[in-house]
């Protein structure tokens, strides 16, 4: 992957087809392998003619790790998105952001409004608007010296899944250590861009679609049937919703 420096970090990123520029945002723990390439995302989109933009967030995948939970937060997390289409000489995209990387999406579209075109909220519902806590058991679970010594379901679950994707589980840990901002809802009012919120039936972690969207002004709801937080990623009813709605914008 080609990298380039936002802010002091080296951030990894590639490039795939031709068309409108679409970035693709990935969720903690994850990268953009795992979350986009793997799923068959890039793939979808190339095929209906975009220009597919795949990055790691900071402390994931290539792109440069750090152990301070200062420089984490996910306000800060956005610069890197709005940093790279610059990089590109890319005057504004459409973003499809995932769990962690909507919430990194929204902040660009409230931070950065002319340069995001249009945006997915995929993997984060109401609960945008709520946060989430630093959890000690997950940063527990990635700092242990094995996964026998993991014993919560919760930890468990992101101690395998950082093993899965090989990533750096002491930088994973920083990120955890930040939490994730809330966004109030004035600041999800001021999201001007149209915007699809798009959760699975039985995500549990997300919060409801539909409350999400009814808060913005060009907001639209999906919702996945039969899929949870961790199946609906590359869903194909998730990939046709979401290209039937960039198929009705232009930029």
């Amino acid at each position: 992957m080609p990298s380039f420096v936002s802010e002091g970090i080296e951030i990894a990123y590639d490039i795939y087809g031709a068309g409108r520029p679409v970035l693709f945002v990935h969720g903690f723990g994850s990268n953009a392998r795992v979350n986009w390439l793997e799923t068959g995302w890039i793939d979808t989109v190339t095929a209906a003619g975009y220009k597919a933009i795949a990055f790691d967030n900071r402390g994931h995948g290539r792109s440069q790790k750090l152990y301070d939970p200062a420089l984490y937060p996910t306000r800060l997390m956005a610069h890197d998105a709005i940093n790279l289409i610059d990089h590109l000489g890319i005057e504004k995209a459409g973003f499809i952001g995932y769990s962690m990387g909507a919430r990194i999406s929204a902040f660009a579209a409230i931070d950065a409004p002319d340069r995001v075109a249009a945006a997915v909220f995929g993997g984060m519902g109401a609960n945008m608007m709520h946060g989430l806590e630093t959890s000690a058991e997950i940063v527990a679970a990635l700092s242990a010296d094995s996964l026998d010594d993991v014993t919560g379901r919760i930890g468990r679950q992101y101690r395998i899944f950082a093993e899965h994707t090989r990533s750096d589980r002491m930088a994973l840990a920083a990120c955890m250590q930040s939490g994730r901002e809330a966004i109030s809802e004035a600041e999800l009012r001021s999201i001007k861009v149209p915007v699809l919120v798009a959760v699975g039936s039985e995500d549990r972690i997300s919060g409801g679609a539909e409350p999400l969207a009814e808060l913005i002004e060009k907001g639209e709801a999906l919702v996945i049937p039969h899929r949870d937080h961790m199946r609906a990623t590359g869903d194909k009813l998730f990939k046709k919703g979401v290209l039937d709605f960039f198929g009705r914008l232009s930029w």
